[in-house]
């Protein structure tokens, strides 16, 4: 683990960004609690989950171990997720509708949330399309919630991405916006290199899931 953090740093160093700065999101998606730990030991202070049920599970095993860790909730936000996710998640990063905003102020006021913007027009991809964002970010802050930045996934080919990458870093500076969260372990250089300050990694610092999920 230690190894393979220090090569991702040196990928954000090289890529142009600060690696102290830049803050790394440990994906543990389809790992064990083992992996929480392993990423706290590291140092890293901030993990990733996009399945409500696993991120409900890990915390609640892992008790006092996880109470320094920053916990993301990575996945699509889904009104009837938000009780159970609301007493253990500390930034929200899918929020793409006013509806689930609402329900999470309501549950956790003044929370930590981050809009997610539809950068590929995919079937079935979370968060809202560009022209939205600036609507929906004053709606949240009308609620409660502390939005504080941008979240997106971008396409797979690397000119695509660069371009999608630089829409939303233009679009967090307009509206003011400090965080973007943005790159994976595929796409993290030009992240950086485009101005994300967070990047989402998972493959890249434990390796390939395993086949069988641990929520099966």
């Amino acid at each position: 683990m230690i190894d393979a953090l220090t090569l991702l740093r040196r990928r954000i160093e090289t890529a142009g960004g600060d690696a102290h700065s830049v803050r790394i999101v440990a994906v543990t998606k389809g790992f064990g609690p083992d992996a929480v730990l392993a990423a706290r030991q590291a140092g890293l202070a901030d993990v990733g989950e996009n399945y409500a049920q696993e991120l409900v599970r890990k915390r609640r095993e892992l008790g006092p171990d996880a109470e320094d860790l920053r916990w993301h909730f990575l996945g699509t936000v889904q009104r009837n997720k938000v009780r159970a996710l609301a007493p253990v998640v500390d930034c929200w990063q899918g929020l793409g509708r006013l509806v689930e905003g609402a329900e999470i102020a309501r549950r956790r006021p003044a929370a930590c949330v981050f809009v997610e913007v539809d950068t590929t027009g995919a079937p079935n991809r979370g968060g809202c399309q560009p022209a939205e964002v600036p609507d929906l970010v004053a709606g949240l802050r009308e609620l409660g919630l502390v939005v504080e930045g941008l979240m997106t996934v971008a396409p797979p080919r690397i000119d695509a991405a660069r371009q999608c990458f630089r829409a939303v870093r233009e679009l967090a500076d307009d509206l003011g916006l400090i965080e973007r969260s943005m790159g994976m372990s595929d796409d993290l250089e030009v992240a950086v290199a485009e101005g994300s300050t967070m990047v989402r990694v998972g493959r890249a610092l434990f390796g390939n899931r395993p086949t069988r999920s641990v929520i099966a």
